[in-house]
């Protein structure tokens, strides 16, 4: 049984992989593919469309969650690294 968690952060993160993969299809510079698969890993806990895509990969390649879950850890230090630097932005003081 699926637990949905929800979280604001994993939702941003996740649709703009989602957002940039069919951009990445498209451009020969980005790995399209790879963003689709991270934000549809990444929103598993949000959408139960994305889950029941997760649960197709790992039935079908099991060895790869590892180094998906480590990917998509990475994505989501990234983002909240993003998100603290833009709060540092908003929250400063103007000069003077």
């Amino acid at each position: 049984m699926m637990e949905f968690r929800p979280c604001r952060r994993r939702k941003a993160i996740g649709i703009g992989c989602l957002a940039l993969g069919p951009v990445g299809i498209i451009l020969p510079i980005l790995p399209g593919a790879i963003f689709v698969v991270l934000g549809t890993f990444i929103l598993r806990d949000q959408y139960a469309w994305a889950y029941r895509s997760v649960g197709v990969v790992d039935r079908r390649w099991p060895h790869l969650l590892p180094t998906i879950e480590a990917r998509e850890q990475k994505a989501m230090d990234w983002g909240n690294r993003q998100i603290d630097k833009a709060r540092g932005w908003i929250s400063r003081t103007p000069p003077g």
